[in-house]
């Protein structure tokens, strides 16, 4: 028996509870409103940003080109001088937020699913509760939360930004643990 058949509902269900959590966690509480700090004269920045019509991607200021380049003085002046930033840049307009909940709701499926995966191997069909969740929450944790922490690390991301989204990425998980348990075949 293939996972997605033995464990359809569990994946279905988790996914969309996680879907539901994050929703709230996102619109209906303020725990991520201060996620993003308002730039000083933002009108300001934005114009003076507008002609050089970045095309939508990742940038970092200043960039070096080469390891040679990176010891320079005149890069080491850049880094003193600042701002030193890095910077997404999204499309005008912006995406608008169908496409970006749709594509949420795939990982959270795929999370789901890979979770379902490794417990259904991991386990007997006729496992303890307590059992499946410790499998189920684990994974999904690792799968919502383990890669967030490099982002802070390496992107300088903000550490109370990261942690959040890691509190958030374990509730998700105890919602997925929790389904598996429930609807776990016995």
């Amino acid at each position: 028996m293939t996972v997605l058949h033995f464990l359809w509902l569990p994946i279905l269900l988790s996914a969309v509870f996680s879907f539901i959590a994050s929703f709230i966690l996102h619109t209906a509480l303020p725990w991520h409103h201060t996620d993003y700090a308002k730039v000083p004269d933002e009108d300001k920045v934005l114009a003076a940003l507008r002609p050089f019509a970045l095309a939508p991607g990742d940038y970092v200021l200043p960039r070096c080109d080469s390891p040679k380049h990176r010891n320079s003085p005149e890069f080491a002046a850049k880094l003193q001088q600042g701002p030193v930033l890095r910077a997404t840049v999204m499309d005008n307009g912006g995406s608008g937020m169908g496409k970006s909940l749709a594509l949420w709701f795939v990982y959270l499926l795929a999370i789901s699913f890979l979770s379902g995966y490794v417990t259904c191997h991991a386990l007997p069909a006729n496992a303890a509760h307590r059992r499946v969740c410790l499998i189920a929450g684990v994974t999904s944790f690792l799968g919502y939360a383990g890669a967030l922490w490099q982002m802070s690390i390496w992107y300088c991301r903000s550490w109370t930004t990261t942690i959040k989204a890691t509190i958030d990425g374990l509730i998700y998980a105890l919602l997925t643990a929790a389904t598996f348990g429930w609807l776990w075949q016995r």
